[in-house]
């Protein structure tokens, strides 16, 4: 493996910050694996929280934004993974703070919708568990995934 100086890893570092952002625990990582010694990261990621290549609240932000969005990912399966990212509770509250309540609930509904047309089962009690463990696995809570499991059934009735 090529040695690189303290000069190319910091250069490495600010192209691996500029293409996408990261977090702190994923640019040390990255330092570790390229080769960088302790003391060596420590001067890098300094110089790139200095220089903003490296934002844990807006890494958090964006994250939170894309998961919610993209994934339909629920605020309990983002926290999770942002912990698992090593962001502090501040962080990850200012995080979920940024998701918007009204685009939230939406997405869950509509997940419920989707994933209800193709779930089958002997009754309606075992399509709303199968229901309930599929939106609770993609982390919505369970007060959440049940006020929307009532209101489907109430809409489906009045159809």
């Amino acid at each position: 493996m090529k040695e690189f100086s303290e000069k190319e890893l910091q250069y490495k570092a600010e192209a691996f910050c500029s293409a996408a952002e990261h977090c702190l625990s994923e640019v040390e990582a990255k330092l570790v694996s390229w080769g960088a010694g302790e003391e060596m990261a420590g001067r890098i990621i300094a110089h790139l929280q200095k220089e903003r290549y490296l934002d844990n609240a807006r890494f958090c932000r964006a994250f939170v934004r894309d998961k919610y969005r993209f994934a339909g990912w629920g605020r309990m399966k983002i926290s999770q993974a942002l912990r698992m990212k090593r962001l502090s509770s501040e962080e990850i509250r200012a995080g979920l703070d940024e998701i918007d309540e009204e685009e939230y609930c939406k997405g869950l509904e509509e997940l419920i919708r989707r994933k209800r047309r193709s779930v089958t089962g002997r009754n309606e009690y075992e399509r709303n568990a199968k229901l309930i463990r599929f939106a609770v696995g993609r982390g919505f809570s369970m007060e959440e995934v049940m006020r929307y499991i009532r209101q489907t059934d109430a809409d489906e009735y009045l159809d």
